[in-house]
């Protein structure tokens, strides 16, 4: 996808990233835990991966530009249409790489993607109150505190609450759509 002279750049992730993710997974285990749960192992990436509906849901990876290297992920899922044009989106750095700006600079590639070329209005990002560097990334990229849903999500064993943080097009910098697809 395209960049801004970023250090990064997006690009789907495909079953042909297994073995990498999978590693990168396992390695992150610690800075992951207990934020979120992400695939480790092959048959879990593979359901993970199954678990995208091209119509509905996309998994980028955040991927160094100068080596290819995956450097985070970052999903948009729940895409809604209609009157909302809508989605909730997800991020993960990886431990190799992490504390580095590559997922903020990732994150700008996917606010791009998402209000240019899939043409929604509005993202949520749903973060556990002590998960202070994602709460950081998100306030970096614009987006604003909406909210808090206590027991909101199933993590690690237990109903986390969750803080909700939202960013529409026009706040980002982009310009909202005049006629949007209604599907």
């Amino acid at each position: 996808m395209d960049h801004d002279g970023s250090r990064v750049t997006l690009r789907p992730l495909t079953g042909e990233d297994e073995d990498e993710f999978v590693k990168l997974v396992l390695d992150s285990a610690e800075l992951h835990h207990p934020w979120m749960s992400l695939p480790a192992t092959p048959e879990r990436f593979r359901a993970f991966l199954a678990g995208f509906d091209p119509a509905s849901s996309e998994s980028l990876l955040v991927c160094l530009r100068d080596s290819g290297a995956a450097a985070g992920m970052i999903n948009i899922k729940e895409i809604i249409r209609g009157r909302y044009q809508g989605a909730t989106i997800s991020y993960a750095a990886f431990a190799p790489s992490a504390g580095r700006g590559y997922l903020t600079e990732g994150m700008r590639l996917a606010l791009r993607h998402a209000f240019e070329d899939l043409r929604l209005h509005r993202l949520e990002a749903n973060i556990q109150p002590a998960n202070h560097a994602s709460l950081r990334l998100v306030a970096r990229a614009g987006f604003r505190k909406e909210g808090y849903s206590p027991d909101y999500l199933f993590i690690d064993g237990a109903w986390r609450d969750h803080e909700r943080w939202a960013i529409t097009a026009p706040s980002a910098g982009f310009v909202p759509h005049s006629s949007m697809p209604i599907h």
